[in-house]
């Protein structure tokens, strides 16, 4: 079967999940031969925002945490099923993250702490009645006629003050400038967990981190089938055949500094991972602040485009309003439990679950996990590291005179320790602390206001050769800042471009679901 793709070539732009879940399809559902598939990536490693690096004496870097979900996450457990795992043969990544789970499920008792220190109650959402009628009437209103409006615009400063909002925006990232459309498709793809978002057991959590748990044995999968994988090598152009349509003819790339093209021939595939939520990342130390670096290739590469050919997207939209799409993140590495066990003691969660706890009343707006350890492949067992981050990096800290953004680490972790109430633990938390804070400019850039056309499809109309694979293409109804929307927009592309007549698992609706409409309309008046 492999002989009626001749020399046909499959190009990735980017190194990421989606590009090495469309490797996967192709070599999975298409009998298509791996050494005809070249993954085309910036940095020295794959995985893209999905990245876990580090070692326990200069400390580890997690940029962003997944939140992963069961019922939510259709195609990328159907991928992992047929993926086998790492450390324990006959067993799929699925299976082994099922296992995991089940054996450490994620349950907050600590959900919110206000700015005393203490635990909150959660049970109530905290609505009120205008709350309420807003949230129904965004749920039914047409996704047309919300246009560019933000969650600001649709409602009250009351919603704003909730549980639910201090809940629903740190679980999501989402801020009240971003679009309306984007928060009601979370609502709507994520109906079944309204009624549990307080403890948050609807979060499926990985072994390790995700570069580790998923990235990894993803890449250790496709190598035997010859796939390749070319890191260092930037795609900073792409070139169209003159003409209506839109059919690329040659790629333009940068190698070790020195610029070089890759020709494009007849039946050849471009699949593309145009703009990314990590671009421009900057990591601090315990005694330096990240920088704010400003646009990367994957966004020069589609301004490049977009301004070629009309239906390939507006990036505007999305890259030019750092401000509000920024945030920082940092990671904590230690060499001892003192952190650990006092954290357990003070949430009353069980060490490891994973449970996001959020300091409302924190200037930065700021929360932390505490993942399940090891957390990292070869992490030795008296090292303890854990992530957190902060919504409003411009804002000046409670305990810390300085914007989140010009703090370092170790002010980073006096800004934790006031919030808790630990200082005077501040000695032993701090004596083999290692923070390394991180700067990421367009982190929430996928939840700016934008219209649809801005966007453009997995497969732009009039595409003959070239599909979009990132969280800034458009499928509908489903939600950005997903593992679920890389894997699904890659699946949605390979089967398009290459006519394959296999189906693609289908969003579940949940706002259909009358037991989910009836708990999640009990859930409004708790």
């Amino acid at each position: 079967m492999k002989n009626e793709y001749g020399n046909k070539q499959v190009y990735f732009v980017g190194g990421g999940i989606a590009s090495l879940a469309g490797a996967a399809y192709l070599v999975r559902d298409c009998d298509f031969p791996g050494e005809h598939i070249h993954i085309i990536e910036e940095m020295n490693i794959l995985g893209g925002s999905n990245d876990g690096a580090g070692n326990p004496d200069q400390g580890y870097i997690i940029r962003g945490g997944r939140m992963l979900n069961d019922e939510a996450y259709e195609n990328l457990w159907e991928l992992l099923s047929s993926i086998p795992s790492i450390d324990r043969p006959g067993l799929s990544v699925r299976q082994e993250i099922t296992e995991f789970d089940n054996a450490n499920p994620t349950h907050s008792n600590a959900r919110l702490i206000n700015r005393d220190g203490e635990v909150e109650d959660v049970l109530s959402m905290g609505f009120d009645m205008a709350d309420r009628l807003a949230m129904g009437k965004l749920i039914i209103t047409p996704e047309d006629t919300l246009g560019k409006l933000r969650i600001s615009d649709w409602f009250g400063p009351h919603f704003f003050q909730t549980n639910f909002w201090y809940m629903w925006a740190t679980t999501f990232a989402f801020q009240p400038w971003h679009s309306a459309v984007e928060f009601k498709r979370y609502m709507l793809r994520f109906f079944h967990e309204f009624p549990r978002i307080q403890t948050l057991e609807g979060v499926t959590r990985t072994p390790y981190n995700q570069y580790d748990s998923i990235i990894l044995p993803l890449q250790k999968h496709l190598e035997p089938f010859g796939v390749d994988f070319t890191l260092k090598c930037t795609v900073t152009d792409l070139d169209f055949k003159e003409g209506d349509g839109i059919t690329v003819e040659r790629m333009h790339v940068r190698r070790n500094g020195n610029k070089d093209f890759i020709d494009i021939h007849e039946g050849d595939l471009v699949i593309v991972t145009n703009g990314s939520m990590t671009e421009g990342a900057d990591i601090g130390s315990m005694s330096s602040a990240p920088k704010l670096n400003g646009k990367g290739s994957s966004w020069k590469l589609w301004e490049n485009i977009a301004a070629k050919k009309p239906l390939l997207g507006n990036p505007s939209s999305f890259n030019d309003h750092v401000d509000e799409s920024k945030w920082e993140s940092f990671t904590v590495t230690f060499q001892d439990s003192v952190f650990f066990d006092l954290m357990e003691k003070f949430t009353r969660n069980r060490a490891g679950t994973g449970a996001l706890v959020t300091f409302k009343d924190s200037s930065w707006f700021m929360s932390v996990v505490l993942a399940f350890q090891p957390h990292f492949r070869g992490q030795p067992e008296h090292v303890n590291v854990f992530w957190g981050y902060g919504l409003y990096p411009d804002n000046v800290g409670d305990y810390v005179n300085k914007r989140m953004c010009d703090c370092t680490g170790e002010e980073i972790m006096q800004e934790l320790i006031g919030h808790l109430h630990f200082q005077e633990h501040q000695e032993a938390i701090m004596a083999t602390a290692n923070c390394i804070p991180c700067m990421m400019p367009y982190i929430t850039a996928q939840f700016m206001p934008r219209l649809n056309s801005d966007r453009p499809k997995v497969v732009p109309d009039g595409s003959t050769n070239l599909a979009f694979i990132s969280q800034f293409c458009e499928i509908p109804d489903d939600v950005v800042f997903t593992e679920e929307y890389s894997v699904r927009a890659a699946r949605i592309a390979v089967y398009t471009l290459l006519g394959v007549n296999r189906p693609i698992e289908p969003i579940h609706q949940y706002q259909y679901d009358v037991r989910t409409l009836f708990s999640s309309f009990v859930t409004s008046f708790r």
